[in-house]
């Protein structure tokens, strides 16, 4: 796909997620996609996630489990080569168990294929913050 168009599929997933559109969320993805989250990331326990199905169970409901809010902010896409968007980032969210309130700077390299396809994604994010979020 052109590069302009794999924007505008990531761009589409980030306003998806921002609505609990999970179904269009999920959609965006291949069956095989391969999800990584950071090393050193609690949900890096059960990488690589492989399609849509261990991506909403391994991440996406943990994460509804773990925060009270979790909003992305300040999204920016960047265009990259052969089928790459870079997404950089914020996390803003409250963790249930401390109460503690966090803003996180993230980046989300993700992956299409030639159809529009997500079939990858690697997080990088502030992993000592996220940690100090969840410590009481």
């Amino acid at each position: 796909m052109k590069s302009n168009q794999n924007i505008q599929v990531i761009d589409k997933l980030y306003s998806a997620f921002a609505t609990g559109d999970m179904p269009n969320v999920l959609g965006a993805m291949h069956p095989e996609i391969i999800w990584n989250e950071a090393e050193s990331n609690r949900l890096a326990d059960g990488n690589p996630y492989i399609g849509p199905d261990a991506i909403l169970n391994g991440v996406f409901a943990r994460i509804g489990d773990m925060y009270e809010s979790f909003a992305l902010k300040n999204i920016e896409l960047h265009e990259m080569m052969h089928n790459k968007v870079l997404a950089t980032l914020r996390y803003h969210f409250k963790v249930k168990s401390t109460a503690k309130e966090a803003d996180v700077q993230v980046a989300h390299l993700w992956t299409l294929n030639d159809d529009g396809k997500i079939v990858g994604f690697q997080q990088y994010v502030d992993t000592k913050k996220l940690a100090e979020a969840e410590i009481e």
